[in-house]
């Protein structure tokens, strides 16, 4: 095989915390001769990438620049604070930001709710990572508000989380290059918005469209009736009687 015969891998990126992989099902089902590579990115380097060229399209955190890059929103997750399983939170469903005031509150340099500050005291120092902040939960020294999907990926046996009622919250997006739109970028697109194989947007139909179609066959005619003579006219009424003579 030569390189000119070896197909274009649709590249796509993803945050931390966003799990791809019903969408990726989709595309080896519908696209099962074209590879999708999965490119990881931390929250903050996923437009720079895109940017750059580094992937075709990916799973982002909301906001992004919409100057150079177009974005789909997706879904809004859940905010949670995370915190140790023998913890007063932990007792409950769900809290409010007033009820993490007294309580001091880790802030990630790649924090993802946003640049404002989260509710509770400010620890003296920010972690410089989620992962980071997780340890020194386990350890006893603050609690974390993050998105439940992050909760989710960094979870302890020793840690809970539960909802915050009124935290910011974060949303995610499929975003690309505003001036890379292929088809490849459009077949993606079709599949996370839920586009069917047979929807008239997706290249599929379109070729289907383009197909030459079967010319249709004349319908034959109906077979004479049996006895009938071609070009005569069928006898009225029943049997004819004799001819009568004239006087």
């Amino acid at each position: 095989m030569t390189g000119s015969d070896v197909p274009p891998a649709f590249r796509l990126a993803y945050v931390p915390g966003v799990t791809p992989a019903k969408w990726v099902r989709t595309w080896h089902e519908r696209l099962p001769d074209v590879p999708l590579d999965l490119v990881p990115v931390p929250a903050a380097e996923a437009a720079g990438l895109l940017l750059a060229r580094g992937a075709d399209a990916g799973f982002v955190r909301l906001p992004v620049d919409r100057t150079d890059l177009s974005a789909i929103p997706l879904y809004t997750e859940t905010t949670v604070v995370v915190v140790p399983k023998d913890h007063l939170v932990a007792a409950v469903d769900e809290v409010t930001s007033a009820d993490l005031a007294d309580e001091i509150v880790l802030h990630p340099l790649d924090d993802t709710l946003g640049p404002q500050a989260p509710p509770g005291r400010p620890a003296l120092e920010r972690p410089a990572t989620t992962e980071d902040a997780i340890e020194l939960v386990a350890a006893g020294i603050g609690l974390l508000v993050v998105p439940q999907s992050l909760a989710r990926l960094h979870h302890r046996r020793d840690l809970v989380y539960r909802p915050v009622t009124d935290a910011p919250q974060s949303r995610i997006a499929l975003s690309w290059r505003e001036d890379a739109t292929t088809d490849l970028v459009d077949d993606f697109i079709g599949i996370v918005r839920g586009r069917t194989v047979n929807s008239t947007r997706g290249r599929s139909a379109q070729n289907q469209a383009q197909a030459p179609k079967e010319p249709k066959q004349k319908p034959k005619g109906k077979p004479a009736a049996k006895g009938a003579r071609s070009g005569s006219a069928a006898p009225r009424g029943g049997k004819r009687g004799k001819p009568r003579r004239r006087p």
